[in-house]
């Protein structure tokens, strides 16, 4: 994570000799922008030339760097800005489009550039179009508030797209929160077709905004207008790109840790996108011990609830299983209102567990101090396929993949193709991935608990 200015130490490798008395710190100045104490870094944003030269620029605060004996750095002649350029930009997404004529403009007021871009000259070029600047972007409309941050909906000068501006409030003495430097530092490297773009980052004195795409509405609006009653098909494509971009996340070791149907972005044409990455964080393999005050109540699993903090991938697989039984049944599995209410709803429906089901259970000192009665295991409502069970057992080893969840046949109607699209790329490219018309509306009503 980008804290404090340092990155992390690397060593530097040039012409297959490492150079083991310097240290690389590797920056980011106020635009998100990374540099360097010095060349030829080796870096997950910068590609090696043939020659196992870097071909990113040196940026030093002055624009030359004394390169280590006996190491011969290459420079560029007659280099001009290009979107590569642009690209490089940590929090700028690959596929968004400069408008015609910005680049064209930039170029008659840059004369070409005998030597590689510098720091300075990458920020003015970035600066000149727009990037890092709070006036590029319009607020429109107020579509929230939480604790740290305001999210608006917006308009990008750039672009003329919509955008959503997280608007972060920054506290002199404490700085950013956590959670915004864990969704920046994890959302800048997840790049999926259903993972929310960040677009860009504006820092100032007083506030941190995080520029997202912008989509129509939640899972838990869609749900709502729909009067709670969803076409088992539109359940069958909203569920699979759940998994697919939760997939994508756990193969890179990402758990999102606050899955809800409020987390869940969906655009008009049904695409939907995994959102809120402010409580997600990188599993280290060594690590195995986090903070059990995570995911919404209703869509933490049993273990987290009776205070395991060691988890893995399956925290988020159980709700994704709450999640599908809402959208199939039309409301939601286990509305507790509090931990202990929580846990008798999931009890009373999948059984009170036993050494049998669940190795361990009885030696938890807080499932000892509950007390519980001795429920049996209950049926599902024929609304919500058996498949859902695969996801909220208690063993959370048992609990289903994401990826083995995809190749699940109840996938089967959508067609082989949707497995070998490129990441970045929608299903709904694909002809036979359309979504239905809802059957109806209605008034749905639960209560808030399940006492």
């Amino acid at each position: 994570v980008p804290m404090n200015g340092i990155d992390h130490i690397i060593k530097l490798k040039i012409n297959n000799y490492i150079i083991t008395n310097y240290i690389i710190l590797l920056l980011y100045d106020n635009i998100g922008f990374p540099y360097c104490l010095c060349t030829d870094i080796v870096h997950e944003n910068l590609k090696m030339g043939s020659d196992g030269e870097s071909d990113q620029a040196s940026g030093t605060s002055s624009d030359e760097v004394q390169s280590p004996t006996g190491v011969c750095l290459r420079t560029r002649t007659h280099r001009r800005i290009s979107m590569e350029d642009l690209n490089k930009r940590l929090s700028l997404p690959a596929d968004i489009r400069i408008p015609d004529g910005y680049l064209e403009k930039l170029q008659l007021s840059s004369p070409p550039f005998d030597q590689p871009l510098s720091r300075r000259s990458r920020r003015a070029s970035l600066s000149e179009i727009g990037f890092g600047k709070l006036e590029t972007y319009i607020k429109l409309d107020k579509l929230g508030e939480g604790t740290y941050a305001t999210v608006f909906k917006g308009r990008s000068k750039l672009t003329d797209n919509l955008v959503a501006l997280k608007e972060i409030r920054l506290e002199h003495e404490e700085g950013a929160p956590c959670t915004a430097i864990r969704e920046v530092s994890l959302l800048k490297d997840l790049k999926h077709a259903n993972i929310v773009t960040l677009h860009d980052i504006v820092h100032t004195d007083k506030s941190l905004t995080l520029v997202f795409e912008y989509l129509d509405k939640d899972l838990k609006q869609y749900m709502d207008d729909c009067g709670n009653i969803m076409s088992m098909h539109n359940v069958k494509i909203f569920l699979f790109q759940i998994l697919r971009g939760l997939a994508y996340c756990h193969r890179r070791k990402v758990l999102h840790r606050d899955l809800k149907p409020q987390n869940l972005l969906i655009n008009e044409r049904g695409e939907l996108k995994l959102a809120d990455f402010g409580l997600a964080r990188a599993k280290s393999v060594p690590t195995k011990t986090y903070s059990n005050e995570v995911v919404t109540l209703w869509y933490r699993p049993p273990d987290v609830l009776l205070g395991s903090s060691e988890y893995s991938t399956q925290i988020d697989m159980w709700g994704v299983g709450c999640i599908f039984y809402e959208m199939a049944a039309g409301r939601p599995l286990f509305p507790g209102s509090t931990v202990e209410d929580e846990l008798h709803l999931i009890f009373r429906l999948l059984g009170t567990p036993t050494e049998e089901n669940w190795p361990g259970i009885s030696s938890i000192e807080e499932f000892k101090s509950y007390n519980f009665p001795k429920y049996k295991p209950q049926p599902f409502i024929n609304h919500a396929p058996r498949y859902a069970y695969v996801k909220i057992c208690y063993e959370s080893k048992k609990r289903i993949s994401a990826d083995d969840s995809m190749k699940h046949s109840y996938f089967k109607s959508l067609g082989m193709r949707v497995h070998t699209l490129p990441e970045s790329i929608s299903i709904f490219t694909l002809k036979e991935v359309q979504l239905q018309r809802d059957p109806g509306y209605r008034n749905s009503s639960y209560p808030e608990t399940g006492q």
